[in-house]
């Protein structure tokens, strides 16, 4: 009997989805070696911009939780989306420290590690290069 994958590809190909919407957040741009990204820039606008920055990456926490993260993971992807949106809103000091923490990238991984784990082996790398 065949084992059935529709399962895996589907979270093959979300997770594809995710781990694109990290890397447009978190490392769209490069200057000068430096990596960052729509966060990086909507945290620049006072006020309102990362609570804006923090609508996809409160969705990419969701989606994980839809997926069947554990709440550990979720816990750890909860504070990682907390501090960027908390130091992010921070002037000037938390628009610095946006250009490091990259909390999408790290969601992300946690993401890819836990389904790459429930999958096994035969999970096939959908990390997008850049």
């Amino acid at each position: 009997m065949p084992k059935d994958t529709t399962g895996a590809i589907r979270h093959a190909e979300e997770l594809a989805r995710l781990d694109r919407l990290a890397h447009l957040m978190d490392a769209r741009f490069k200057l000068f070696g430096f990596r960052f990204g729509y966060d990086s820039l909507l945290g620049l606008i006072p006020g309102i911009g990362d609570t804006i920055s923090l609508a996809p990456s409160a969705w990419l926490v969701w989606r994980a939780h839809q997926l069947g993260v554990p709440k550990r993971k979720i816990g750890r992807m909860a504070v990682n989306t907390g501090v960027d949106y908390v130091v992010g809103s921070i002037p000037v000091i938390g628009d610095l420290v946006d250009f490091g923490f990259k909390a999408n990238l790290r969601n992300a991984a946690i993401l890819r590690e836990h389904l790459e784990r429930e999958a096994g082996a035969g999970m096939r790398d959908v990390t997008p290069r850049s």
